[in-house]
């Protein structure tokens, strides 16, 4: 596993040991490229670990659903080689007025022009899939069966062992200080255990990525900024009760799932920031508890185990940033990804490898242009909850 010998010289390096940075240090390996993590902390320390689960194709627009798609296939190739569990549970989203029902209907479209499987379901069916939620305001939902989720934990785990059975090395409790940088080349990253030689650096930091991109002295304006969110989990129920991700943007834009342990696991759309203070507050728990009996009353009956926050490392339009930096030659950024990074990850890993290694990809990169926001040519808001 990471150890915290830094080595002397990498041909990439990636700065941010999440899901993102393990990610894409695995598929680097995997071609063949030297290639090192550096994690301030340990692996999935930030926002990774804190995560709530879900996997989803159900975005409103065709670069994210053409990029979750890709991920999904990812998401099932690699749970069956690893051994790890990605539970293809589906996401729900309940609709409560015939706005919703036209939004969802124009989203639906997007997603089966794809090959992705949605559709529209009754209020009956939905009831079907998840006896305990109240349909009483419900009049449709939207229905994937093949979206999913997976534990954040055992799946960063392996792929970073993979990673390094592969060839990669991660460096943990190594903090990058500086940059060394010749005639707009880089030469090196100065960290608290000494110097690495490199050529090549990845900011995957997503929450701290305009720190390092500020060491790194670049001039493009690319706005990511960290927002506290907050996630619950109950006492467990019996298993099966909640399957796949329940979503309410009536509710507080509330999701909540079931672990493999029986608990409710899930968030709403409290958001407080900029901020990196992580202290859960009384106001999200009063906000969770009301929004959660709402869409399944018999939840009132539970008691909170634990709550905990994370970062939501958001740009303007809540889509990430995904490129190469043109003002320093081999600097490339994967960040911002307001809450979908641990979704978006092995898609964005085959991503942002086929850029390093070959300067294209088949993938929609130029959707996550990190030049956009100085354009002002901001994306569609991502669909986004919790």
């Amino acid at each position: 596993m990471p150890t915290r010998s830094l080595p002397e010289r990498s041909e990439i390096t990636i700065v941010g040991g999440g899901i993102v940075g393990v990610t894409i240090a695995h598929e680097l390996a995997k071609r063949g490229e030297d290639v090192t993590v550096i994690e301030k902390r340990f692996i999935g320390s930030g926002s990774t670990f804190r995560c709530g689960t879900g996997i989803r194709q159900q975005f409103n627009d065709e670069a994210n659903v053409r990029t979750m798609k890709r991920s999904v296939e990812l998401w099932r190739k690699y749970s069956e080689e690893y051994g790890f569990s990605f539970e293809q549970t589906g996401y729900l989203f309940l609709l409560y007025d015939d706005d919703e029902v036209e939004e969802f209907k124009r989203n639906i479209a997007i997603q089966n022009r794809f090959g992705v499987p949605t559709r529209l379901i009754t209020s009956e069916e939905a009831k079907e899939i998840v006896p305990l939620i109240d349909i009483s305001e419900v009049i449709a939902a939207s229905w994937n069966p093949t979206d999913g989720k997976a534990d954040p934990f055992y799946a960063t785990a392996a792929f970073a062992l993979n990673a390094e059975r592969f060839g990669a090395k991660l460096v943990e409790y190594t903090e990058v200080k500086d940059f060394i940088v010749e005639n707009g080349k880089i030469k090196g990253l100065k960290t608290n255990w000494g110097v690495i030689r490199t050529g090549t650096v990845i900011n995957a930091t997503n929450a701290w990525a305009k720190l390092i991109n500020a060491m790194a002295g670049i001039g493009v304006k690319i706005p990511i900024e960290p927002y506290k969110h907050q996630a619950v989990i109950t006492q467990p129920i019996k298993r099966g009760s909640i399957k796949p991700m329940v979503i309410s943007f009536k509710y507080g834009h509330a999701y909540l799932t079931q672990t493999a342990h029986g608990g409710i696991v899930g968030g709403v759309g409290y958001e407080l920031g900029p901020t990196y203070d992580l202290s859960p507050t009384y106001e999200f728990m009063r906000e969770v508890s009301y929004y959660f009996t709402k869409i399944v009353p018999a939840l009132r009956e539970l008691l909170i185990l634990r709550t905990w926050a994370g970062y939501y490392a958001k740009t303007p339009d809540s889509n990430p940033t995904i490129g190469k930096i043109e003002e320093l030659d081999d600097y490339y950024i994967a960040a911002g990804f307001s809450g979908h990074g641990f979704m978006m990850a092995p898609a964005v890993a085959e991503m942002m490898a086929e850029l390093v290694t070959k300067g294209r990809t088949d993938l929609p990169v130029n959707w996550y242009d990190p030049y956009r926001f100085e354009r002002g040519e901001l994306r569609g808001q991502a669909l986004q909850m919790g």
